[in-house]
């Protein structure tokens, strides 16, 4: 159940982040950020400040041609043994990416950003899901990587919503898991109405 009923201007053209904000009934409109995401995350830096950092990023990009409307952004990120995983460039780097975080629990971080001009609104948080996979095999490895679902993804896979081959289990946010936290969401918006 949505929130808030202004409408929500999303940083982003991310289709599942798209689909759970309809899903939950927000009114919204999604927009390209206008921000190119780093490469590699700056040396010092954990996963959750950098998620929170390019999550605010995409929303600030987008802001000027919004004043009055919430801008949210969000960013996903993973962290396998403190190693700050994003999105895979091409099959090779998604290759060693799958291998590395499927061979141990690792944590799914997303960082979101509500920013609205007009009155200087700026809130940030994130949520974490520790994900526990199951081995893959290497020939669902092969069939992964010339699936090209790993595309545009942190971590190079996207879990399923009903049942997933690789995961045994998720201790937190499902939906934190698929790009954009919906508790945690539903809490930040309900904060900024009752305040």
């Amino acid at each position: 159940m949505a929130a808030i009923n202004e409408k929500i201007i999303l940083a982003s053209t991310s289709p599942r982040r798209r689909k759970l904000l309809a899903e939950a009934g927000y009114n919204f409109d999604a927009v390209s950020p206008k921000f190119t995401e780093p490469k590699n995350a700056p040396a010092g830096i954990d996963a959750r400040q950098f998620a929170i950092e390019l999550a605010l990023s995409k929303a600030l990009s987008v802001i000027r041609q919004y004043p009055e409307n919430l801008v949210l952004g969000a960013d996903t990120l993973v962290d396998c043994n403190g190693h700050i995983i994003g999105k895979a460039h091409n099959a090779s780097q998604a290759e060693q990416i799958t291998k590395k975080i499927f061979s141990a629990p690792h944590k799914v971080i997303t960082a979101v950003a509500i920013v609205r001009a007009k009155d200087n609104l700026r809130i940030t948080d994130s949520d974490t899901t520790v994900v526990y996979p199951r081995p893959m095999s290497r020939e669902s490895l092969r069939i992964h990587i010339q699936s090209r679902g790993w595309q545009g993804k942190a971590g190079a896979y996207a879990i399923k919503e009903h049942g997933d081959e690789f995961i045994e289990k998720i201790d937190g946010s499902l939906t934190n898991v698929m790009g954009l936290p919906m508790e945690l969401l539903a809490r930040l918006l309900t904060e900024i109405v009752t305040t």
